[in-house]
């Protein structure tokens, strides 16, 4: 697949933007205007610089509002095209995307608009270069792709062909079947984009809302499978317009792109295969490494400052200690299959963080050579000749991900920390979920990682009222539930002190159970209020003891149609805390009801200790 990303995806000047497509390993990029008209290089310094980078320049764009229009109008536009074709010569760029007219057409008749395109062809034949017309999703007469192409197959021209967009087809919800109807040497150009599914007017969706994919909710592999039995075999490039990635680092955007891309490669070659479709196209398209979804968290590492805090949370919860391991700095906390790593932050987060999740899989190796095609960087370790070997990649937030071989019973790893003095109570079981707070600029980037990288389904988005404003998080999981790791997204405007939503939660076959045993050994939950109590009451048919010994544990409760959920939280420790949770029934969610509650219980919290803290 030859891969290309419009410079309008990127933050950053025209040069930085070839740059960051050159570093994370683009085939070419598509020139937006706007981008060429600011830069204070010429044409041909922008060719030369590219051509030096190794970038091919595959498409200038746009050009807006050329057909259906009177007789003046046209000879104002084609005066206006012949200047531009002029420049894509002095850019070597020998591909122009035209969109469909948007505001100035007096007609939707097809033959006028295949006139008007077919004299544009001749125009374009003059300076050799081609034209692909476009129908833009809100285009004022020609907003579908079929349309666009009928208006391609009158004009009857050479350098007149089609550009396929991925959001002006899904977003309409037109059928890309029609696709295949299309010969290849009419398809100029493709574009690519993801979107949320949203209830919006199609322009502002995709002015600011498109994403790249597997970061969205679109069926970008039969989109592409459609495309690549026509037999098409040019760019497939990022078309993304995005107010998040427009304002991050324009090289942790592209790599984040070219991710994106190769994980589509994959999923249109599994389309292809699920269809029989392989055998017809010319396109390139290879399978990343296949791994299984992972069979269980077997770690998770918390790094803080204050050791101290959660060491007291765990011994509290029925955790044992297994002591420091034998050559790094950290230590090992377990309780059943639930293991938690304790060590000091790094220099480059300082703050308490769930820094690092390890997960058993089937093939070691296999996961990392995903994860590598995927563009994760590995994760240096110090190994000892003895340790058990375990492999890392790097999560765009600069969490660890590390793979280590499924076994029976305890991981090998284990080993190298020392003994507990005594066994647990065996009521905690393992890990349940974990949750990771986001940065702004990672959260989109998260999400297509740990799906591509590991395999995880992704479900909706929710968001959750916080007191700093709303908190939208989403969950990717494995087909079995064992793994599911929730992303929550900090708002913007949040102050740096926010309470981030960072946390793991621990599975128990008796939430009571642990919840009373912990206040025996000294614990205090998070306060939730009594209003909580009443209002649970009045939502569902709680047995009047059971309302009772919540609220004294302060457990919080919820159900649905397959079950029940008990869970309590831990005061955090900077801005980490653990939660306990015991699923009844085949309940399957994360008490999402019950989250605004949790919320501001933990910032009332910490209001209180703030004012009891004294002052210099």
């Amino acid at each position: 697949m030859r891969t290309s990303i419009a410079t309008v995806c990127l933050s950053g000047t025209l040069d930085q933007k070839l740059h960051a497509a050159r570093e994370a390993g683009f085939d070419g990029v598509e020139i937006f205007e706007p981008d060429l008209v600011a830069s204070p290089e010429s044409p041909e310094a922008i060719r030369d610089r590219a051509a030096e980078l190794g970038l091919t320049l595959e498409l200038y764009q746009p050009f807006r509002d050329f057909e259906g229009v009177g007789p003046d109008l046209l000879a104002q536009n084609l005066r206006r095209a012949e200047a531009k074709f002029g420049l894509m010569n002095r850019l070597g760029i020998d591909t122009m995307l035209l969109c469909s007219n948007v505001a100035t057409a007096r007609s939707g008749d097809e033959q006028l608009a295949a006139t008007h395109l077919r004299r544009l062809g001749d125009l374009a034949e003059s300076f050799d270069v081609r034209v692909a017309y476009e129908a833009l999703a809100w285009g004022r007469f020609v907003d579908d792709y079929e349309s666009a192409a009928q208006i391609v197959r009158l004009a009857d021209h050479p350098s007149i062909g089609n550009c396929l967009d991925s959001f002006h087809i899904l977003s309409k919800g037109h059928n890309p079947e029609a696709i295949e109807t299309i010969p290849a040497e009419k398809i100029f150009f493709v574009q690519v984009a993801d979107a949320p599914l949203l209830s919006l007017d199609v322009l502002s969706w995709s002015r600011h809302h498109r994403l790249f994919p597997g970061e969205g909710a679109f069926d970008l592999g039969t989109f592409m499978a459609h495309l690549v039995r026509t037999g098409y075999d040019g760019p497939v490039s990022l078309e993304i317009f995005n107010d998040t990635f427009r304002q991050s680092d324009p090289a942790a955007t592209a790599v984040d792109a070219r991710r994106s891309l190769r994980w589509l490669e994959d999923r249109t070659a599994d389309a292809l295969a699920r269809t029989g479709g392989s055998r017809i196209g010319r396109m390139t398209t290879t399978p990343l490494p296949h791994v299984d979804p992972p069979s269980d968290v077997n770690y998770v590492e918390l790094r803080t400052p204050d050791r101290d805090g959660l060491r007291d949370l765990l011994t509290q919860l029925g955790f044992r200690t297994h002591g420091a391991h034998r050559t790094k700095e950290v230590e090992l906390w377990s309780h059943g299959a639930a293991r938690v790593i304790l060590g000091a932050p790094d220099s480059r987060n300082p703050q308490p963080t769930v820094a690092g999740l390890g997960l058993s899989v089937g093939d070691p190796a296999t996961a990392v050579r995903r994860a590598t095609e995927l563009l994760a960087p590995e994760v240096p370790r110090q190994q000892s000749v003895d340790d058990e070997p375990l492999a890392g990649v790097r999560a765009p937030d600069g969490s660890e991900v590390f793979f280590g071989a499924v076994g029976r019973g305890e991981p090998d790893w284990v080993r190298e920390f020392g003994r507990p003095a005594a066994a647990d109570a065996g009521i905690i079981q393992r890990v349940d979920h974990v949750n990771l707070a986001q940065p702004w600029q990672h959260f989109d980037a998260a999400v297509l990682f740990f799906q591509s990288v590991l395999d995880l389904r992704v479900d909706a988005s929710v968001e959750v009222a916080a007191p700093v404003g709303l908190i939208r998080s989403q969950v990717l999981r494995s087909a079995d539930d064992v793994v599911r790791i929730a992303l929550n997204l900090v708002p913007s405007a949040a102050s740096e002190d926010a309470i981030l939503p960072q946390h793991v939660a621990f599975a128990a076959s008796d939430v009571l159970a642990v919840a009373r045993s912990a206040r025996a050994r000294g614990f205090t939950p998070l306060q939730i209020p009594g209003n909580y109590y009443d209002d649970i009451a009045a939502r569902h048919r709680i047995r009047p003891e059971l309302l009772d010994e919540l609220k004294e544990l302060n457990v919080m409760y919820d159900e649905d149609d397959t079950g029940v959920f008990l869970h309590f939280y831990t005061p955090p420790v900077g801005t980490v805390f653990l939660e306990v949770v015991e699923r009844r029934g085949g309940y399957a969610g994360y008490g999402a009801v019950n989250a605004p509650v949790r919320l501001a219980a933990q910032y009332q919290q910490r209001d209180r200790r703030q004012r009891q803290e004294p002052t210099a």
